[in-house]
């Protein structure tokens, strides 16, 4: 892509801190990936000494990618492009003694979380599980210590959770385990009080280029900022109009304080988009205007005026669900050349899903929804990667528990609590414990025989994981334990092979991982802890139309977008006006205006059934503040019908061959 005379200015700005903002769909990311090669062709910047970070490993691969087609393979080997997530187990890999912990630390995801705070709580609630998960993330985001918590909590419940925060912590600690919080919380920390540490990393990072900065939270801000020090060589790209992630603790005051703690920083407006036509940017740019702004920006494009943006108006749920069923019908076979992966239907909350899956299966149109189950939190793969974590350190006492009982080997509760009580009472984790005479006989013949047995064969393949290759290790390792078995017998039917095969696809991307990367098994499993989904896993592009909630859309763009359920108390959402974030749920609009390339959809529903009772919706205030020369209402009293006539006769033709094939 040929760059545009901002961006281009953006690429070569070296003279001090930068901030580039960037509108929906501008080209941010040949920005960045182009500032790299002009920092290490141009600048003459070691390859080793610059980073870019951003969010997801989706993002973060994306800028690999297009980095590789810049520079040489060793130069790109060099570079660090890496989640905020990646960069801190990076430091504290490195720096694991420094903050009591062992170099072979263990990752706990959120599943393994909300073990440990389901014991702690004694409930296994999910909505008090998640409300107290999302709380301790808050406050570790704030750096505030459990103690702080406590003296700051506003009522009984936050009394009880900054109890639960310091009990959290001290499990933790006891199996030498980080969260995903930690990852940013203590190597920040670290180099703040630790000088001689904070100069290491800065001279090994010293150029940074920051995706997303709309999006950091207190705590990525301040490590940052640590590892820019004074001189401030930095670009920093963001946009504060696609700031959406208040709720897990994104601070759009970030942008602002960049400019007072660089008050040289230079701003570059990229306000030319490469996506949307004319009029789907004028409804966007009208919308946000009814926000304070931080920087005025107004996105525009080279792509032509374009169609209506039509507002339908349905009576209920369902009829919603079937008019977008059949418009995507109709526009799919009236042009040849359409797909129906040029779709997406975007809504406020998952909980809308339903009905829209229902209308899609009746009218026969496949759909994929983005946001399900990650693979990586399948139980099958969970259970594999028990050994890997415990193989990689034998502390890990969620790992152990795990793998000791998993495939059932004889092991069950009584015999995992008196291992607990004998680790805690000596102060060991429970694959120590389970190695002393004293605990072992604690336990009757046959669970000591268990016991004894697995540790036998865990020794062995400790042994092995250093020096065999990776995939053939993992083969041997499930022949071992019979684990295609153990899930052929757990599960009835088809159940137990589906399984099976994601344990298969798995072993087979470790195996390509280590070939790839020379890692020993030990190594890929330290990589994993932070994946949420295979990386360069081999999927086959299903023609199907995408369905997703509006913060998953962010970053992604479609031919065709429906925006659904706009309505008052559904987008904007209920809460989220009550609670005075009005100026977020219009930001979240503004994001899912701008996934549209060619023709947008926006519908609402005359009334819903909530609680088994028909309550009247009023139509989403951000309808009312699209230009009326750019909507197209249909549905409503004294406008045109939801449904052309061209589209009728589609839908009656398209009804006689399902009746005939039937």
């Amino acid at each position: 892509m040929q760059l545009n005379q901002q961006q281009q200015q953006a690429v070569l700005y070296l003279d001090g801190p930068l901030l580039v903002l960037a509108g929906a769909g501008s080209g941010k990311t040949s920005v960045i990936t182009k500032k790299i090669a002009h920092l290490v062709n141009h600048a003459h910047y070691p390859a080793h000494q610059i980073a870019a970070i951003t969010f997801t490993n989706k993002a973060a691969k994306e800028m690999q990618e297009r980095v590789a087609g810049l520079l040489s393979k060793q130069q790109c080997q060099q570079l660090t492009v890496s989640t905020f997530h990646s960069l801190g187990m990076r430091i504290l890999r490195e720096e694991a003694p420094l903050v009591g912990l062992k170099k072979k630390f263990s990752i706990f995801d959120s599943g393994d979380s909300a073990k440990i705070l389901q014991e702690l709580l004694q409930t296994s609630g999910k909505d008090a599980l998640f409300r107290a998960q999302q709380c301790i993330s808050l406050w570790k985001n704030a750096f505030k210590t459990p103690e702080q918590a406590l003296d700051d909590a506003a009522n009984e419940w936050e009394k009880q959770i900054a109890l639960v925060y310091a009990s959290y912590q001290e499990t933790l600690l006891a199996y030498q385990a980080v969260d995903f919080d930690d990852l940013i919380r203590i190597p920040t920390l670290l180099l703040q009080n630790n000088a001689e540490v904070r100069y290491k990393w800065q001279s090994r990072l010293r150029y940074l280029l920051v995706d997303e900065c709309q999006d950091t939270n207190e705590c990525q801000y301040a490590l940052l900022k640590l590892l820019i020090g004074s001189d401030g060589k930095f670009t920093a790209v963001g946009d504060d109009d696609q700031s959406i992630y208040a709720w897990r603790g994104a601070n759009l005051e970030n942008l602002r304080l960049l400019q007072q703690d660089y008050p040289n920083m230079k701003v570059i407006k990229l306000e030319q988009n490469y996506r949307s036509t004319s009029r789907i940017l004028r409804i966007a740019n009208k919308v946000i205007s009814h926000n304070p702004k931080l920087f005025e920006k107004k996105l525009w494009s080279e792509y032509g005026l374009g169609e209506m943006v039509q507002v339908l108006a349905c009576k209920d749920e369902e009829h919603e669900a079937d008019t977008v069923a059949s418009k995507i019908a109709f526009l799919k076979n009236s042009h040849p050349n359409v797909k129906l992966s040029d779709f997406a239907i975007l809504y406020r909350g998952n909980h809308q899903a339903k009905r829209f899956e229902e209308a899609l299966r009746s009218s026969r149109l496949p759909y994929k929804m983005s946001g399900g189950q990650s693979f990586f939190d399948r139980a099958e793969i969970k259970d594999v990667m028990a050994y890997l974590r415990l193989l990689n350190n034998p502390d890990d006492d969620p790992a152990f528990i795990r793998a000791i009982t998993t495939p059932k080997r004889g092991i069950g509760e009584s015999t995992l609590t008196r291992l607990n009580e004998f680790a805690r009472d000596h102060n060991l984790s429970l694959y120590q414990a389970a190695q002393q005479l004293g605990a072992l006989s604690t336990l009757n013949s046959r669970a000591k025989q268990d016991v004894q047995a697995f540790m036998l064969g865990f020794a062995k393949w400790q042994d092995l994981a250093e020096h065999q290759d990776a995939g053939d290790f993992l083969w041997q390792l499930l022949d071992e334990i019979h684990y295609e078995a153990h899930l052929l017998m757990l599960e009835e039917g088809k159940a137990g092979e589906i399984k099976w095969r994601n344990v298969v696809e798995l072993q087979r991307w470790i195996a390509n991982k280590g070939e790839k990367d020379g890692k020993n098994i030990l190594e890929v499993a330290q990589t994993i802890a932070l994946m949420t989904l295979l990386e360069g896993k081999d999927q086959e592009e299903v023609d199907a139309v995408n369905m997703m909630t509006l913060h998953a859309s962010k970053g992604l763009e479609f031919p065709c977008v429906f925006l659904v359920g706009c309505e008052e108390g559904v987008f904007p959402h209920r809460d989220s006006v009550d609670e005075g974030m009005l100026d977020e749920e219009r930001r979240l609009m503004y994001v899912g205006i701008t996934r549209a390339k060619r023709q947008l959809f926006v519908t609402h529903c005359v009334k819903r059934k909530k609680a088994g009772e028909w309550q009247f919706m009023p139509p989403s205030r951000f309808i009312d503040e699209m230009p009326s020369d750019d909507i197209q209402i249909l549905g409503r009293k004294n406008t045109a019908p939801i449904v052309s006539k061209a589209e009728g006769k589609s839908r009656l033709s398209g009804m006689m061959n399902m009746l005939k094939d039937k």
